[in-house]
């Protein structure tokens, strides 16, 4: 059985991806940060209908962390062969004239520092090279790496263009160690990030200027995922699905 590490996936679309995933033969690592209750529902659910699914706590805005976590998973199941980054943060709405460097810290060490060394500790496992069996990595970045966000999360925004260059870049430097690196770029998803970023009824305040009129939901991203993971996807690599009804 393939085990993927979905970084992230109490909520949203990373307990839609571990939902899917043990629906397509995956056995699920569920990280969450705080919300210990809302990930023991995803694996509850996952082992009710027979799959195989562990939730592991850690902040994968730090690196011991991080390293305790992939550890985990190297206990529960003895391999890894698809990490989903998908765990990021959003801060209120504001310019960045009025953004301070504790803001600005804690978005890259969530959003972009932590995925970087995800990577690093999946291909340490992953690598051909290294004695492991390939694997994938799928970031879960956004449509505002495109649009820059102004005037909202322009710093946001910056970290998931990092997270796209970490894409292109990554997907070249381990291709012929058999690990493929894709990203998803979601938008005007329907999940409680609008919340964090202070306006929970964002979708709808815009959804007329979304060419399919509505906002999408956390099991249509997952499928793009779930392709992107799996062998159906096995000649792509650096390449990156706009879930984000037309914009």
């Amino acid at each position: 059985m393939k085990t993927m590490l979905i970084t992230g996936s109490s909520r949203g679309i990373g307990a839609a991806t571990a939902l899917l995933a043990a629906e397509n033969g995956y056995a699920v690592a569920v990280n969450y940060h705080r919300n210990k209750r809302a990930a023991d529902e995803v694996v509850n659910k996952i082992l009710a209908k027979g799959g195989q699914a562990v939730a592991i706590q850690a902040d994968v805005s730090k690196e011991d962390e991080i390293l305790r976590l992939f550890s985990a998973v190297d206990d529960s199941f003895g391999n890894l062969h698809c990490l989903v980054n998908n765990a990021g943060i959003l801060e209120h709405q504001m310019k960045l004239i009025a953004m301070d460097y504790n803001r600005l810290q804690r978005l890259f060490n969530a959003n972009v520092i932590g995925q970087f060394l995800c990577c690093r500790e999946a291909i340490k496992r992953m690598s051909t090279k290294l004695g492991g069996k390939g694997g994938t990595i799928v970031n879960v970045s956004s449509l505002a790496s495109r649009t820059g966000a102004p005037f909202e999360y322009i710093d946001y925004a910056a970290t998931k263009g990092a997270l796209d260059t970490l894409t292109v870049g990554l997907s070249k430097e381990v291709a012929d160690e058999g690990i493929r690196v894709n990203a998803v770029r979601p938008a005007f998803i329907h999940t409680d990030i609008h919340a964090d970023g202070g306006e929970p009824d964002r979708i709808n305040r815009i959804k007329d200027s979304i060419p399919l009129k509505r906002g999408g939901l956390a099991e249509e991203v997952a499928e793009a995922i779930l392709w992107l993971a799996a062998d159906k996807s096995s000649y792509s690599t650096g390449i990156f699905i706009d879930v984000t009804g037309g914009k």
